[in-house]
């Protein structure tokens, strides 16, 4: 099996990155060229997923804020509309 640092589809960037040139539907030298590919593809989806979360976690405390000054607000909407319901039960009677 053939190492990706050995491979000329690989390059070696001077931070140490490693670029790929490598494409699964094009030029794979060997079978466990894809299995490689695969893994790196689902790093990069498992790094992207925490960013995310990560995302996320700042918006919580905004959301709560919202949602709280949401619901007073409904609330203010309904007791202000009360006096419409009162109408409608006398009107029932």
């Amino acid at each position: 099996m053939i190492q990706c640092k050995d491979c000329e589809l690989c390059e070696m960037g001077p931070d140490g990155r490693r670029t790929f040139k490598c494409d699964p539907f094009v030029n794979i030298k060997e079978a466990e060229c894809i299995a490689k590919w695969q893994l790196i593809r689902l790093d990069m989806l498992v790094a992207n997923y925490q960013r995310m979360l990560k995302w996320y976690d700042k918006l919580a405390p905004l959301q709560d804020k919202m949602f709280k000054y949401m619901k007073r607000e409904i609330e203010d909407i309904d007791e202000s509309e009360g006096w419409k319901l009162e109408e409608e039960e006398e009107e029932n009677k």
